[in-house]
Parts: structure tokens; sequence; C-alpha cells
């Protein structure tokens, strides 16, 4: 796979402006050149998907448009913004949510508490209450447990409330770095149905996936990562029938 395919037509018309854009990014974790030259978009009302071995560089990304950590050179747009040195707080506010991977809830902190974090930020603390009736549809047993410490949670349960906590923020954009990361099948399922259910509310998502077959099921388009590099794009149906991308990741 080292051939580029076109960009295909997202959801939204290619006319529209990205709501996400890197350009020619590169992020090292100190001489380590984990992002080598990243360019990529989402557009609004797209579910997008990065695709890719350990060590691909997909955590990377996400780190680095949530602004956990800054590129050394290339340029993150959200919106008209260019975001490339905002730090992470200041993401939060603008929009940009992020559920990292290993979930990262606070243990000790009750179901109820950790989503109460996810909200730390906001000023419209009047849409609360409609916040957290979201959550707890998308994730009925959160609603059963919510004076439950998180530290107690199983672990898909913890998974659904780092997903809440993140959507508590009221992202624009949702970042998702392995949601079925260590999860029973049943479990992922129910994970990737949110996910639809998240998008069909009217949140753009960018999800990071080691399970290419259920990630391609729900996305719009998808970009594969090699080493730091991107080497292929394309709509997910496209993905799902290239035979490189079936013999790496799909197990054809």
């Amino acid at each position: 796979m080292t051939a580029t395919a076109g960009a295909a037509a997202p959801v939204a018309s290619q006319a529209e402006r990205p709501l996400l854009r890197l350009d020619d990014v590169h992020t090292f974790y100190v001489h380590v050149h984990a992002l080598q030259g990243i360019t990529l978009e989402v557009f609004p009302g797209e579910i997008v998907t990065l695709l890719g071995g350990n060590g691909a560089g997909k955590t990377t990304t996400l780190r680095t448009i949530s602004g956990m950590i800054h590129p050394r050179s290339g340029t993150v747009h959200f919106g008209d913004d260019d975001i490339t040195n905002v730090p992470a707080h200041k993401l939060v506010r603008r929009g940009v949510g992020h559920a990292p991977e290993g979930r990262r809830i606070f243990g000790r902190m009750t179901v109820l508490e950790n989503l109460q974090m996810g909200a730390y930020t906001r000023s419209n603390k009047d849409e609360l209450g409609a916040d957290f009736e979201r959550v707890f549809a998308l994730f009925p047993r959160l609603r059963e447990r919510s004076g439950q410490a998180g530290g107690t949670l199983s672990g898909g349960e913890q998974q659904m409330l780092a997903i809440g906590r993140a959507l508590m923020t009221h992202p624009k954009l949702l970042l998702l770095d392995e949601p079925s990361m260590g999860l029973a099948p049943i479990l992922v399922e129910q994970i990737f149905q949110v996910i639809r259910d998240i998008h069909a509310q009217g949140t753009t998502v960018l999800v990071v996936e080691q399970n290419a077959l259920m990630a391609l099921g729900v996305a719009h388009r998808g970009y594969i990562l090699q080493t730091g590099r991107i080497v292929l794009q394309d709509t997910a149906a496209n993905l799902r029938q290239n035979p490189e991308v079936q013999k790496a990741y799909l197990g054809g």
C-alpha cells in the first residue's frame, strides 16, 4: 500500500469547507518522528476512520488534533481557525471532544461526577440537563450506575463513560480512540451503534479503530496510516473492497 487514492466525496459537498484539516503535519516525541507529513480532512456531517497497525500514528494524530501535543511543523485548522498550537483545554471550549485510548476515567469519582468533569469548561450550564439526558439515553446503564465509582465499572461500562464524558463537552467534532478495545463482541456492536446514533444527532466523528471491519461499516471515508504516513484514502465502501486492505486489515 504505497499509492494514495484520490479522496472520495464525503457526505458534505467538497465545495464546503472542512470542519477539520491537517496539512503536512509532522509530530515528534522528542527525537521520534511519529507523524511524517499527515494531511487529512473531515467534513461536517461525516464519520471518518483512521486505520493502521500498532505504531502507525493513529493515536498521535488524535492527540495532535486535540492539543495534547503540538506538531513541530504543519498546520491544524478547525473550521476557519488555526488551532495548531492551541492548548487542549481551550480546544474543548471550541468544540473538540476526545475520548482517549484506555478510557482514562476518574476511578474514584462516581459516574455522575465523571460526566460533570466533562462539562467543567462549559459556560452554558443551563443546557447541561439536556446533555445528561442525551448521555443517559445513549447509555442507559450509566443512569443505573450514576452513583457508582467509575473504577468499579466493567470495561464496557467504562468505555461508555469515557464517550459520555466527551459528549458532555458538547462537541462539534468527537474524537474516539479505539472505542472497542478489549470489549466482548456484543459490546462492540453496541458501541458502534452508539457511534451511529451520535452521528445521527448531528455530531461529526473521527474514530481510530483496530477493528477495521466495524469501523468501515459505520464510516463514510477512511485513511490508512503506516509508520506515520497516510498511504491510502478512499470511501469506506471502496476500502472494504480493496484487496490490500482486505488482506492487511479484514482477514481476507
